[in-house]
């Protein structure tokens, strides 16, 4: 039997879908102002899936985003929102952490606009001095170079607050991050700020393996939790794009899902769950056949 943390599924783009609204460049933001309620909803759905972890909707409440559409004195405010419903959510199911998510800068899977690190550091400084006293960890996620990681990391560690670092892998070679360099080259970095986990995240399940093979030898607990898109699009990759330019994979059922997600319980992942596209049905499934395997969801 082995101790599993099971993490949500996507928050972004489960509440894009719930909102029926047109798809914005403000992404998930846009919604948390229009629908907040659907916020706490989106939390508890994934509680009552089994899910141990509510990630808070602030991936792109970040100020250098807000700002492109007048929205950077909100900031705080939208942090807020969403850090309160993610406690109210795990307050209301009695057990569970919020983790408090860092996105890229800029833009997701762009390292080539993203700040060098001592700028992006500086940058990060506010969310994480938003969020620290009110969420039990930090997740940095789809972060996709060694800079990208090394910013975020400068500016979540050393605030008492454990850290995660989630990093975004090529979507046919899950040996190499999308800034095209080896997932191994991550080494000095994370020996440096020792996060207390190295996960991939918002790639394919199919380069997870990969990975995954490569982050177990930095000899900290790890684990995945894969997008359901058929791949990251060229239309996507210029500025502020729309979800509309990624198109959902049909073949990623929960029980599809389920079976990459414990090929990495396998290979000794001990944190999983899901990212874009994979939903409550998906992680109700994966913690159903956690349980059956003997494992035990904390």
């Amino acid at each position: 039997m082995t101790e599993i943390t099971l993490l949500d599924g996507s928050i972004g783009q489960e509440l894009v879908k719930r909102s029926g609204d047109k798809a914005t460049p403000l992404w998930s933001t846009q919604v948390m102002i229009e629908h907040p309620e659907l916020v706490r909803a989106v939390h508890d759905a994934y509680f009552a899936a089994g899910a141990t972890v509510a990630t808070t909707n602030t991936y792109a409440v970040l100020r250098d985003r807000l700002k492109r559409v007048g929205l950077e004195d909100k900031m705080g405010a939208l942090t807020d929102v969403a850090v309160q419903a993610a406690r109210d959510a795990r307050d209301a199911n009695g057990a569970g952490r919020v983790a408090g998510a860092l996105g890229p800068l800029i833009a997701s899977y762009r390292p080539d606009v993203c700040p060098a690190p001592g700028e992006a550091a500086e940058m990060y400084a506010e969310p994480v001095r938003l969020m620290q006293d009110n969420v039990d960890l930090f997740l940095i996620e789809t972060m996709s170079s060694v800079e990208q990681a090394e910013g975020a990391l400068q500016a979540a560690t050393g605030h008492g607050v454990p850290v995660w670092l989630a990093v975004t892998v090529d979507d046919d070679s899950g040996s190499r991050l999308r800034s095209g360099e080896a997932v191994a080259e991550l080494a000095p970095v994370v020996m440096r700020h020792a996060p207390e986990a190295v996960l991939v995240n918002c790639s394919r399940p199919e380069a997870i393996s990969d990975a995954l093979a490569d982050v177990k030898g930095f000899g900290l607990p790890f684990g995945a939790y894969a997008n359901g898109f058929t791949r990251i699009t060229d239309g996507f990759l210029t500025e502020a794009p729309t979800v509309d330019a990624l198109q959902a994979r049909t073949d990623l059922t929960p029980a599809a899902y389920a079976d990459f997600a414990m090929g990495w319980v396998d290979q000794g992942a001990t944190i999983v769950g899901g990212c874009c596209e994979v939903g409550p049905d998906h992680i109700a499934e994966l913690a159903s056949r956690l349980v059956a395997a003997g494992h035990r969801i904390v």
